[in-house]
């Protein structure tokens, strides 16, 4: 089976309307992408750090149609519903595919050290060193996959400072993958804790992929928990809030690491940290740095 695929270049204040145009015209899906992809004025968002809120600032629609189907006519109603008079597209068609196969072929297991691996749930782990630690984890809604700088920061980091027994608070856990990991490197207990929702389900799920037990709670709730290492890979200025409530959870002599900052940032997180904290760089990587300390 074949499809007809047409691509329109659009600002963003166009482009969601217009791809509801064409599903109202019959278009089988439409998906939006970065125009600038690829160039120096590619932008990051949604949810990983150094996003930003909305679509970019020139998008492309990509509106898939049977290809028995008038879908140029389709694309042209849409433009009359919206007083669009010219449009600057392409089209093609495209064979039917696995789209299931092709989109997990995007994503092969990711070594973030010779010891870790994160591998999602379609491959075989390919770690079989006797001290190997496979975490399994497929790409989803909520942040910390492993493809991350931050989140490779704080697995290794995790892989050199966790000891046996040690209690764990991971704040804005995401997809629990660092609560995971240091449940696996010995971690006796561990807390994840998110403002979201959805990803606290997810650490829940992806806990019990990786047949580990995690505590999560949302920040709506107040935390009762004092951890002998608290992790934070957020973002600089929601870290400069927390430095007081991080402080809190984390006992005397612990340990915390933050990420998610970038190397530029690192001096101001210091500085807001020294009165709890005695604070350095610990790594750092493609532009972000992870800071480390102990618990004054």
């Amino acid at each position: 089976m074949s499809f007809l695929s047409i691509t329109i270049s659009l600002d963003n204040h166009t482009a969601d309307a217009f791809g509801d145009a064409l599903m109202d015209e019959g278009a089988l899906s439409v998906s939006v992408s970065d125009a600038d992809e690829g160039t120096d004025h590619e932008r990051a968002i949604f949810g990983e750090p150094g996003a930003t809120a909305g679509l970019w600032d020139k998008c492309e629609l990509t509106a898939l149609f049977m290809a028995d189907a008038d879908g140029l006519e389709a694309m042209w109603r849409a433009a009359a519903s919206l007083n669009i008079a010219t449009l600057n597209f392409t089209k093609s068609i495209v064979d039917d595919v696995d789209w299931v196969k092709e989109n997990q072929a995007q994503f092969q297991p990711i070594a973030i050290s010779p010891r870790i691996t994160i591998v999602p749930t379609w491959h075989e782990a390919i770690n079989d060193a006797a001290n190997a630690i496979n975490i399994v984890l497929d790409p989803g809604a909520a942040f910390g996959t492993g493809s991350h700088p931050t989140t490779r920061l704080c697995l290794q980091w995790l892989e050199q400072n966790v000891t046996v027994g040690d209690t764990v608070l991971d704040y804005g856990t995401g997809s629990g993958i660092l609560a995971i990991c240091a449940m696996k490197l010995g971690a006796t207990a561990a807390m994840g804790v998110d403002i979201d929702a959805s990803a606290i389900a997810a650490a829940h799920e992806n806990a019990k992929q990786n047949h580990v037990a995690l505590a999560l709670a949302s920040t709506e709730h107040r935390l009762q928990y004092i951890a002998d290492i608290t992790l934070a890979n957020i973002l600089a200025n929601p870290l400069k809030m927390l430095a007081p409530l991080l402080a809190s959870h984390t006992k005397q002599g612990g340990k915390l690491v933050l990420a998610g900052i970038l190397d530029a940032q690192t001096g101001d997180i210091i500085d807001i940290y020294k009165p709890y904290f005695q604070m350095q760089v610990w790594r750092q990587s493609e532009g972000w740095s992870a800071i480390h300390g102990i618990r004054l």
